[in-house]
This record gives C-alpha cells, sequence and structure tokens, in this order.
C-alpha cells in the first residue's frame, strides 16, 4: 500500500515546465523500468552506465523502442512476458535521477511496487546480481536521489556489482577515487563479466513480472550466491 506521502506526491500538482500532462491512457498495474546512467557518448561504456546496457537490451529483445525523448528521460512503451511496462534511461545525469523518475512515476501513475531500478554497486563483485524488493540507497546517489524525491525506498531494485576500486591493494572508500573508478570504462575481463551479468538482469526482469519479486529474489539471488568465491 503506498505511504500517504507517496499518494500526496502521485496527486501533487505538477510543474508545467518539467512535467507532462498526466497519461490517462497508462493501463492499471503498468510497470516502470528504470536504468541509472549517465546521458551522451562520452558516459556510455562506463561502469557507471550497466543501468543504461539492460534497458537497451531489454527494449531490443522484446521490441519496446526508446522512441520518445524528453528533457528529463528517454522512454519506451511495449510489453514485456505480457506485462505493460515503460521503459526509461534518465536524461538529468545519475545523481538526478529521482528528478526523471518522479516525473516518470506522476505521468504514468506508477506505484512504487511497480517501479523497478537497475543500477550498478560497488559493494558487490563484479558482474554479481542482486534483486530486492526495498531497502536503503546504500551509498548509490541515483537511489538516494530517487527516495529522496519519491519519499519512499519501498521499490524493487536489481543491483549489478561492479567492484569497488583498490588503492595500495585495499578496497577505497574515497570520493574522488570512487567517482574516477565509475565514470572509467572496465578492462576486457569485467565487461565480459558485465555483459553476462546483463543477460541475466533480462531474466531477472521478466520473473519479477512473471512471478513477483520474491520469486526473481529466491531464483537469482541463490542462484549468484552459490558462484561467489569464498
Amino acid at each position: 500500500m503506498p505511504s500517504r506521502v507517496f499518494r500526496s506526491f502521485l496527486a501533487g500538482r505538477r510543474r508545467a515546465h518539467r512535467l507532462r500532462p498526466i497519461d490517462d491512457s497508462t493501463p492499471a498495474g503498468t510497470w516502470l523500468i528504470i536504468g541509472l546512467g549517465n546521458p551522451g557518448r562520452d558516459y556510455a561504456h562506463n561502469r557507471h552506465n550497466v543501468g543504461f546496457w539492460c534497458v537497451n537490451r531489454l527494449s531490443r529483445s522484446y521490441n519496446v523502442p526508446l522512441n520518445n525523448r524528453t528533457s528529463l528521460a528517454t522512454t519506451g512503451q511495449g510489453h514485456i512476458e505480457g506485462r505493460d511496462v515503460v521503459l526509461a534511461k534518465p536524461r538529468t545525469f545519475v545523481n538526478n535521477s529521482g528528478d526523471a523518475a518522479a516525473a516518470l512515476v506522476r505521468r504514468f501513475r506508477i506505484l512504487p511496487e511497480h517501479l523497478l531500478v537497475i543500477c550498478d554497486s560497488l559493494d558487490l563483485p563484479v558482474g554479481v546480481v542482486r534483486v530486492r524488493a526495498r531497502g536503503s540507497h546504500g551509498g548509490h546517489n541515483g537511489l538516494k536521489s530517487i527516495t529522496q524525491r519519491l519519499g519512499v525506498n519501498a521499490f524493487p531494485r536489481i543491483r549489478i556489482g561492479i567492484g569497488r576500486p583498490l588503492v595500495a591493494g585495499e578496497p577505497s572508500y574515497d570520493p574522488e577515487v570512487i567517482a574516477d573508478y565509475v565514470l572509467s570504462d572496465p578492462t576486457p575481463e569485467e565487461r565480459a563479466s558485465l555483459d553476462t551479468a546483463t543477460d541475466k538482469v533480462i531474466a531477472a526482469v521478466a520473473c519479477v513480472l512473471e512471478h513477483g519479486v520474491e520469486a526473481a529474489m529466491n531464483r537469482f539471488n541463490r542462484e549468484q550466491r552459490r558462484k561467489e568465491p569464498g
């Protein structure tokens, strides 16, 4: 059940220069699937853009053209596994992903449980996929922005591990080191792992839509744990 804050947000008056009119033609139960990343060719192959890679793959795999572009997001509407979906890639840059998410949630009247966010994760090994029904932003600025703008954290998300940068052989938490890392391209070996992870994300999205988030968590999180070292 949506929180009071979220219901108030969904019913709130739009700012004409930021939001499109409410789309009353959107079928009830539509899912909004947002992949996080930065727009533009300079960022296309960065680690931070793995969410974009997944939305691009969903677009191709299910013939959902990303043919609607606004100042806030590139979107496409179609069907995945029998569900009505809106695919979206924010054009607001990762740190301001909430601006695009808020506009899209309001425009298409999306409930929190039907907002699925796909993003990278520093705290998972490269290529590991995790499905969650809700949770904190875990330090990810895109998730933080979405949580702050919507006023809820009870939306499902799929995280793809990109690993954490190492300094002198130790994981680094230095913001400058992290910024350089996420805004750089993965090594060829990492890219191969991330491409495999993208395939898993596509399967996980299909599972979420067909069988629910819990079923996807049980299937994909357990599979990944069996493959992790240690």
